[in-house]
């Protein structure tokens, strides 16, 4: 089974009017990483860095001005995405926002099984944290 595990990074919360500005996936075969690995920081069209973003990850405008755009890169991270199943911790967001990047550069949305870490998370362990420093505390990461 081929699954891609993926994250985001965005300007800010709402897919509609914030960008991605990094993505990063690695590719796993039977719940082994293979090695293959995408990633990419892309620089917004408005070249705008929200401070409460920054204060998140720490990706800097200034950072950002020599990287590509979404539409630049699109085809390349499809290519990567094709035929595995995603797995992320609050798919919703990553996928919602990674949709949202696609339609502005005329692709079709992802499609295909998802896999979401913190429902998972809360179903296994009710009533508990399901944030990632929660369960990384939970397993001794």
């Amino acid at each position: 089974m081929r699954e891609v595990v993926l994250d985001t990074e965005t300007t800010g919360l709402d897919p509609k009017t914030h960008r991605v500005v990094e993505i990063g996936c690695v590719e796993l075969v039977n719940s082994i990483p293979t090695g293959r690995e995408f990633h990419t920081y892309l620089r917004p069209d408005d070249d705008y860095m929200p401070s409460e973003a920054f204060n998140i990850h720490g990706i800097s405008q200034e950072f950002l001005r020599d990287k590509p755009r979404f539409p630049e890169v699109a085809s390349d991270l499809l290519a990567f995405l094709d035929g595995a199943r995603l797995v992320a911790h609050n798919a919703e967001f990553d996928i919602g926002f990674l949709n949202a990047e696609l339609a502005r550069a005329e692709y079709p949305p992802l499609a295909g099984e998802v896999l979401d870490t913190v429902r998972l998370a809360r179903r296994k362990f009710p009533g508990s944290p399901a944030n990632l420093s929660a369960l990384c505390e939970r397993f001794g990461v």
